[in-house]
């Protein structure tokens, strides 16, 4: 991968150059009205490229805040979720505890006394 970025670079690279060598005539840009500027092709390249870099970087830069903020509030999000979930089973374990005493408590079915049953036929 880092090949194929290094030759990107590169190649875009040596055609600015070589573009910028083929185009030193002298153009004029109208930034306002009333305000112009004379200046070589290539120069005018260079420098919207310039902008161009400088706004890719700042769109980089907050996209990557972004998405930091976004995992910091995701982090929160399953920090919350882990409590809750130790709750659960707190909650699951003292239930079941309690369950047990309970039937622990009852008489179970094989103590029964038999002449009960016949006496209810």
């Amino acid at each position: 991968m880092r090949q194929i970025n290094f030759s990107l670079i590169f190649i875009f690279g040596l055609s600015t150059v070589f573009f910028t060598l083929e185009n030193t005539t002298s153009t004029t840009v109208h930034v306002l009205p009333g305000i112009q500027y004379s200046l070589p092709l290539a120069a005018l390249l260079l420098i919207a490229s310039g902008f161009g870099a400088a706004a890719a970087w700042l769109f980089a830069t907050w996209s990557g805040m972004l998405n930091n903020v976004e995992k910091f509030s995701q982090a929160s999000e399953f920090d919350a979720q882990k409590i809750r979930i130790h709750e659960l089973e707190t909650d699951l374990s003292r239930y079941r505890a309690t369950v047990e005493t309970q039937l622990g408590l009852l008489p179970s079915a094989s103590t029964q006394d038999p002449g009960s049953e016949e006496s209810q036929n």
